[in-house]
């Protein structure tokens, strides 16, 4: 208990040492990563037997090669193709964001920084040494949050199309 304590005290002063551009990218970071296990839960649990699903109710037709059977496996296919790609728009644009809110933590710091010279004057560099780290630590968390993302959302991008592939594959038409 008492190290959960000490961690939340440290991650309190670096939000204080940061500024509270700091809670966005957290939310957005939190954001993010809860989509993309949503996702890959997706993929290894609900995707499969829906994938199964659809293959057996291919198979049981017996007609496979009319019109109206390939407009039928057209649309199981764009249907599940719809469900893989739920929310992957919504994680590139977190992951695009997450360095962009920490870009506005420099602006608000930098500010800092230049309303304390315009009052104490630019002789005192420890007064401005607050602004300066509101104006980098931001720009650093969120490349961090921004980094994580990138890795495991192309990992992540990878595995639907992958999946979309092998669906089509596995539903023969003649």
């Amino acid at each position: 208990m008492l190290f959960l304590i000490e961690l939340w005290e440290s991650v309190r002063g670096f939000i204080a040492t940061g500024g509270n551009v700091l809670y966005v990218v957290a939310f957005a970071l939190l954001l993010m990563w809860i989509m993309m296990i949503e996702r890959y839960w997706f993929l290894s649990s609900v995707y499969p037997a829906m994938k199964e699903n659809i293959i057996s109710n291919w198979d049981a037709r017996t007609d496979t090669t009319s019109w109206y059977a390939h407009r039928i496996r057209e649309t199981w296919i764009s249907e599940a193709n719809e469900l893989l790609e739920q929310r992957m728009i919504t994680i590139r644009t977190l992951v695009a964001m997450c360095p962009l809110i920490g870009l506005l933590g420099t602006v608000t710091g930098m500010i800092g920084v230049f309303e304390t010279m315009a009052q104490q004057g630019t002789g005192n560099p420890r007064l401005m040494a607050a602004g300066i780290s509101q104006a980098t630590i931001p720009t650093m968390a969120g490349m961090v949050a921004a980094l994580s993302g990138v890795f495991f959302s192309s990992r992540l991008d990878a595995q639907v199309k992958l999946a979309k592939a092998k669906l089509v594959d596995s539903l023969p038409h003649h």
